[in-house]
């Protein structure tokens, strides 16, 4: 609303702003602003011309920030959560930087939802339904729940050699997943467990799986475990699964990407391959329905 501002912007004159903003109002054939002494005001139809300009304008943007990261600075840009990159990704990176030395690798840790059309990021690895209206969304690792803990409470702490020995034991929960109804938790493992003389609510809580695997290794209680993100420490020893039950997740881990993304990045592609970075486990498919967060 000044066309003295929007000069100073452009690095012009006032008077060439307002000399553009005259050639397009005879252009179009409308007025656009109310000129008054010392302010201006949008008029009818600059109200209508102006939801779709913005828009126009944001997509221009977002498409030349998307091309200067993948051109200039030779950087793959990766969001995840916190304990998938900590738990999941990070192990696996050596796959990538062996085949794409050139390419610089930055990994946000984040539960925040992003905005992938913005450009900021090439890749976002989300946990959820699969959802994402308008992006490009394929299957990366399906999950399943179960109880887990250390060796060494395992061997020394109380027994634990069904689920009814729990009683005695911390009870450790991942407050991220138990904000969404449809995560499994200690009470519907317990319930499917046939357990009923369990406190499920008690014992350590923390926001995010990572840190709730830790204090499992730590021997401080027991973890209700996803597979995919306690698959390094089970491998390693460092976690113990208890019993034979396990929960299905009704969520997974997808591959969230803008439409076309990985197709112009040319440099993703080396020896034949779409990418190094994740191991694919099915088709590209677009997501639909309602949004989860990125």
């Amino acid at each position: 609303m000044s066309f003295s501002k929007a000069a100073d912007e452009l690095h012009v004159t006032p008077a060439a702003v307002s000399h553009q903003i005259h050639a397009l109002e005879q252009d179009l054939g409308v007025r656009l602003f109310h000129r008054m002494n010392r302010s201006i005001e949008l008029t009818a139809s600059a109200r209508v011309l102006l939801p779709g300009l913005t828009e126009a304008f944001a997509g221009i943007q977002s498409s030349v920030r998307r091309l200067r990261a993948h051109n200039d600075t030779g950087t793959l840009t990766v969001t995840a959560s916190p304990s998938f990159a900590a738990k999941w990704l990070v192990l696996r990176l050596h796959r990538f930087q062996e085949q794409c030395f050139e390419v610089d690798v930055r990994i946000s840790a984040t539960d925040d939802v992003v905005d992938m059309t913005k450009g900021d990021f090439d890749i976002a690895i989300r946990y959820g339904a699969g959802h994402y209206p308008g992006l490009e969304v394929e299957l990366l690792l399906k999950n399943e729940v179960f109880p887990a803990c250390s060796p060494q409470l395992l061997a020394k702490g109380p027994s634990l050699r069904t689920p009814d020995d729990l009683p005695v034991h911390n009870l450790i929960h991942d407050q991220a997943v138990e904000r969404d109804p449809l995560v499994p938790t200690w009470p519907m493992w317990l319930r499917a467990a046939g357990v009923k003389n369990v406190p499920a609510a008690n014992g350590l809580s923390f926001n995010n799986m990572y840190l709730a695997l830790d204090a499992a290794i730590a021997g401080h209680g027991v973890v209700l475990a996803q597979s995919t993100i306690a698959a390094a420490d089970l491998a390693a020893g460092r976690l113990v699964r208890l019993f034979s039950l396990a929960l299905p997740d009704p969520f997974a881990y997808y591959i969230v990407t803008v439409p076309g993304a990985l197709e112009d990045a040319v440099w993703l592609q080396p020896a034949g391959q779409r990418t190094a970075l994740l191991t694919r486990q099915s088709r590209a498919h677009r997501g639909r329905g309602r949004g989860d967060g990125l």
